[in-house]
């Protein structure tokens, strides 16, 4: 009755329209009280699900994201891809996810991305007879990739919430399947490109000059070697090297490129403080009913269902892949993680998985959530950005679902694609 109540009143409120955080705080305040296990654990529970130091992370990437957008990077990485792309059917397309791709190794917040990649590219795409949803459907699957590309706030969080994978295995683990789930979605993009015959009439534009566009981008593009150089050699810490990505963006864009004055920067820290509330919000209140869900035991029963099925380590997995599909197109990832990390752990534990590499293969599923409708928040912010709605994304956005489901089918099968780089680096 008590767990009827925790996700049934949950699952109510999803329905009433209440903000996800809000609902996973009231649920489990409600279960708790009910339960009779005392509601002054409710703002320890709130208090100890943010105070963690590797969460520092988070607003001060946040914070690196919007100084390099406003810095004008996104603008001279569009132009080093142009020079490599060039101009024809699609081209814009292909240069929206190799852009997207760049740019998620700075800032590893993906609506954050795909809001800065459609300021920039939306309005040329437009121009050149792109379909709107189209574009947003575009951009919106290749912003997912970057919660695997680090610095990735998802990654941060399941690292927190998961000791045996620190930060630093993390970062090295996504890299490989990040990088392939975006060179991946440039076939899905190209081929519906082609096959609508989209930009066609840019064939007679002349692409730029390959080495200055190189060299205006390079001091952009330096930010990811600074970032993973540093952790590679142990220069910083994961939390150290986001407050190193703040300053080198400051640098850039103040002293450097002159794009930022000293006026922007309230802006900057006020959208990067709400951006970091807002995430924050959801770890602590997705805690209570994480700490109602641990107190109510009611995680056991289902692991040990689970494991009984009788389908074996193979069949587990595709139930997994299939309830992550589904539990992702409702829920944001932070919540997926403090909710079903109880119940996932145990299994992978079962099953002798390699954590870091089980880890990879959730936040694939995650990033597939965030372009699949109903409740997709990269789409939802693409969508804003080019003026459409987000039920006419549906016969755009499935091609790149697919091609990110395969992905991780292929990340299932060679775990090596997740393992092998944190290896060679020492994690």
């Amino acid at each position: 009755m008590i767990t009827a109540l925790l996700f049934g009143s949950f699952l109510l409120m999803l329905l009433l329209g209440v903000p996800i955080a809000a609902a996973l705080g009231l649920a489990g305040t409600a279960t708790i009280a009910t339960a009779h296990l005392g509601v002054i654990s409710v703002p320890t529970s709130v208090y100890t699900g943010i105070a963690k130091y590797p969460l520092l992370t988070i607003p001060m990437f946040v914070l690196a994201g919007t100084i390099f957008d406003r810095s004008g990077v996104a603008q001279k990485l569009v132009r080093f891809a142009t020079s490599i792309i060039g101009n024809g059917r699609g081209s814009l397309a292909v240069i929206a996810v190799v852009v997207t791709m760049m740019m998620g190794g700075i800032s590893g917040s993906g609506p954050a991305i795909a809001a800065a990649v459609c300021g920039v590219m939306a309005p040329s795409m437009i121009r050149a007879g792109y379909p709107r949803p189209f574009i947003a459907s575009t951009i919106a699957a290749a912003s997912a990739t970057d919660i695997l590309i680090p610095p990735s706030v998802a990654l941060i969080i399941y690292s927190v919430l998961v000791p045996a994978a620190p930060t630093t295995s993390m970062f090295a683990a996504g890299i490989i399947p990040g990088t392939l789930a975006g060179l991946a979605l440039i076939v899905p993009t190209l081929w519906l490109a082609r096959k609508h015959n989209l930009g066609a009439e840019l064939s007679h534009e002349q692409r730029p000059p390959f080495w200055s566009s190189l060299w205006d981008a390079a001091l952009g593009l330096f930010a990811k070697v600074l970032i993973l150089g540093g952790l590679r050699f142990g220069i910083f810490t994961p939390t150290e090297a986001a407050v190193i990505a703040v300053a080198y963006g400051l640098l850039l864009g103040m002293v450097i490129y002159r794009t930022i004055k000293l006026r922007d920067l309230y802006t900057m820290l006020v959208d990067a403080a709400e951006i970091s509330a807002i995430i924050l919000t959801v770890i602590a209140l997705a805690s209570v009913f994480g700490w109602a869900l641990s107190t109510l035991s009611v995680i056991d029963p289902i692991t040990e269902g689970i494991l009984n099925l009788g389908i074996g380590e193979t069949g587990v997995m595709a139930l997994l892949i299939v309830l992550l599909t589904i539990v992702g197109t409702f829920l944001d990832g932070i919540s997926i993680f403090i909710i079903l990390l109880p119940l996932l752990i145990p299994i992978a534990t079962a099953y002798h998985w390699d954590l870091t590499w089980f880890g990879v293969i959730l936040t694939l599923m995650i990033a597939v959530g965030q372009f699949t409708p109903p409740m997709a928040v990269n789409l939802m912010v693409a969508c804003r950005m080019t003026g459409c709605t987000m039920e006419s994304t549906v016969r755009w956005v499935v091609w790149p679902l697919i091609t990110m489901l395969m992905v991780t089918i292929a990340v299932v099968i060679w775990p090596e694609l997740a393992l092998w780089l944190p290896r060679r680096m020492g994690f």
